[in-house]
């Protein structure tokens, strides 16, 4: 059995901070901790100064960390903000760039998931196929452009404040097999981003290009409901694939889906497909489909625009609970119906070049 997260902590716990006094968690220095299978990951911010000093910190905390049960190999780092206290400003002004879409580092693909109104699975869509992708094999980020509303820190069960070694640059964190990124692991979670448009294109233009991405296949990006500032700034300052629309079935959903699907058309970002989520719903206990929301409109919609039906996700209550629990049922429920749903669409966007 691996150990959890919070018995890595635990032990990390017992590694003393000589000039505080205080152990290495509680006076907030552990970073970016990820645990994956027998792999853990984490940074420790220190003031530059302290680096030679805090040397066999390190290593100490190295060690603790490689004696929880299961663990074969752990990454300790020492880096440092020129503020220690404060994470990377995504309210500045970005810094003058060029004009139009410009390649993100390291990054392949740029595939945007949007829907034209909130409630229609978009965000548990994104978490579910960037885990389904990375377990085909490729390698994967997720960027959660919602500002407003970021939920894939809850779902990717990942926590914890993004290092900075220098104050500009972003390290990204981890967890079942995706690199991540989102407004969310700066905030309290009950905390509201007040923010002007300004602010809005300056976050997200600073997600995509000052966080350590690293060599992506395709990095999934999970757009605001609507048509607004955020994706707008997407389509014209980052070189996007293309967008996939997820959307339920009944009316009040595709009327504004057209809408995000003749915004797309009008900032020239191809439309790679739709999705119909939350197509069926079958009882758990005795087994009969319903179609709750209706079905079809999605596959007639699409059809209308001249764009793919890439699938019909089912309505689970497992997909919800898992979402909630920080294991996207791709990870959590491999075997399960809606996670094979998920792998199918994987697995046809990897062989039709998409991912």
């Amino acid at each position: 059995m691996t150990a959890t997260r919070e018995e890595i902590l635990e032990r990390l716990r017992g590694i003393i901070d000589p000039a505080s006094g205080k152990d290495i968690v509680t006076a907030g220095m552990v970073k970016a901790l990820n645990v994956e299978g027998a792999q853990v990951r984490f940074v420790i911010e220190i003031d530059p100064a302290r680096a030679k000093e805090m040397e066999p910190v390190r290593a100490a905390a190295e060690q603790a960390a490689k004696s929880a049960e299961g663990i074969l190999e752990v990454s300790a780092i020492l880096t440092a903000h020129a503020n220690p206290k404060a994470p990377p400003d995504l309210k500045a002004k970005a810094k003058s760039a060029p004009s139009g879409p410009q390649k993100i580092a390291g990054v392949d693909r740029i595939i945007a998931i949007a829907s034209g109104k909130g409630g229609v699975g978009k965000s548990t869509v994104s978490s579910n196929l960037a885990v389904a992708l990375a377990a085909e094999g490729r390698r994967v980020g997720l960027l959660d452009a919602d500002v407003f509303g970021p939920s894939q820190p809850r779902m990717l069960g990942v926590s914890g404040r993004p290092a900075s070694p220098d104050g500009k640059t972003i390290l990204p964190l981890r967890n079942h097999g995706v690199t991540m990124m989102s407004i969310g692991l700066m905030i309290r979670e009950d905390e509201a981003v007040v923010w002007r448009g300004p602010m809005l294109m300056g976050a997200l233009q600073q997600m995509l290009n000052q966080v350590q991405w690293g060599a992506l296949d395709v990095l999934i990006v999970d757009l605001p409901p609507g048509t607004g500032d955020v994706q707008m700034t997407l389509a014209q300052k980052a070189e996007v694939t293309g967008a996939i629309i997820v959307s339920t079935p009944q009316d009040v959903a595709l009327i504004d889906a057209r809408k995000a699907i003749d915004m797309f058309n009008k900032l020239h970002t191809p439309i790679l497909g739709m999705i119909e989520n939350m197509s069926t719903h079958v009882c758990s206990n005795c087994g009969h489909e319903e179609h709750i929301f209706g079905h079809g409109g999605v596959a007639k919609e699409a059809e209308k625009w001249g764009v793919p039906l890439m699938a019909e996700l089912p309505l689970h209550l497992d997909v919800r609970i898992a979402s909630d629990s920080g294991a996207p049922i791709v990870a959590s429920n491999p075997e399960s119906a809606a996670a094979q749903a998920f792998r199918k669409l994987a697995r046809e966007m990897i062989e039709g070049g998409l991912a």
